[in-house]
């Protein structure tokens, strides 16, 4: 279903970009790690996620349709100069398999991330950790690839055809389409960022993400640079992220709000950075894994 060229960064990516719909046809985009995991002759690709993320849990059952945005080429073994959206349906068991992580994840995360670290305390404190991970499989439906990592003219495209028309514009929000936070500040933490990617519905209900250069602010929220954004108004998300070796001192930025043409009104902001040290990663993702795993009991999800 894809070529050996899209082969290689399905391979070889350390983190892709997730985008998934929420209830009101808008889009979020969240960073991932593949790990590498694919099955070209199944066409399917996975991820793994913590339940202590339930919401991206609830929405992917709500609505399945996927995308993720294979993007960046640092810090993994993918040499393709290539941008790879791929698009399907997503599904997962409701709880964790022992042994697919160990038999299968785990292999697959020491190959981008090292060897797990090992011994009686960090046995104890990282087994949440391990154990509240939950492997989401996409069914592919579509592969689009183009040639360069700015989506520069027209892809190829594997599967089903791409929409013919653009996505119809969709009715303002009940509160106004202006930003409601604040657009100078945001487009400054977006600007600091090495990958900036928009998030919305396509025509035929599968996100689509490209990549997007951040222009000034305004009171109508951030100018955005690429030519291939739909007209109209319609709700969308944007991702501003960096990352280090072994994702140590990942960095994000999230917004969800309202997109026109290319003027993007921040509504909702969120974000985070980790550790740039590993052993302080490792403590903290401890430490939210027992939270989250905590959450997850709670809800009767682990």
């Amino acid at each position: 279903m894809w070529s050996d060229a899209e082969e290689d960064v399905l391979a070889g990516d350390l983190t892709a970009v997730l985008a998934y719909a929420t209830p009101a046809s808008g889009a979020v985009a969240t960073p991932v790690a593949p790990i590498g995991l694919r099955d070209r002759e199944a066409r399917t690709v996975s991820f793994t996620t913590s339940l202590g993320f339930g919401r991206k849990l609830d929405r992917i059952t709500r609505d399945p349709r996927v995308t993720l945005a294979y993007h960046a080429r640092e810090h993994g073994f993918a040499s393709e100069p290539r941008f790879v959206l791929v698009q399907g349906t997503a599904s997962f068991q409701a709880r964790p398999d022992r042994s697919l992580l160990e038999d299968v994840v785990r292999p697959a995360s020491a190959r981008f991330m090292g060897a797990p670290r090992a011994g009686p305390f960090w046995d104890r404190w990282l087994s949440a950790y391990y154990a509240d991970r939950i492997l989401v499989t996409v069914a592919v439906e579509r592969v689009c690839s183009w040639g360069d990592l700015q989506c520069t003219g027209e892809p190829n495209v594997y599967g089903a055809a791409r929409p013919t028309a653009d996505p119809e514009p969709q009715s303002p929000p009940r509160n106004g389409t202006r930003p409601r936070v604040d657009a100078a500040r945001a487009r400054r933490r977006l600007a600091k960022l090495p990958h900036v990617l928009l998030a919305y519905i396509d025509s035929d209900g599968f996100p689509v993400v490209l990549p997007v250069s951040v222009g000034a602010a305004s009171d109508a929220g951030i100018a955005l640079g690429n030519a291939s954004l739909p007209p109209g108004g319609r709700r969308a998300g944007i991702l501003g992220h960096s990352f280090r070796a072994q994702l140590v001192g990942l960095e994000a930025r999230q917004h969800t709000g309202w997109l026109e043409s290319s003027i993007y009104a921040p509504h909702t902001e969120g974000g985070f950075r980790a550790p740039a040290n590993k052993t302080l990663l490792l403590l903290a993702n401890g430490f939210m894994a027992r939270q989250g795993l905590r959450r997850a009991r709670a809800r009767g999800a682990a």
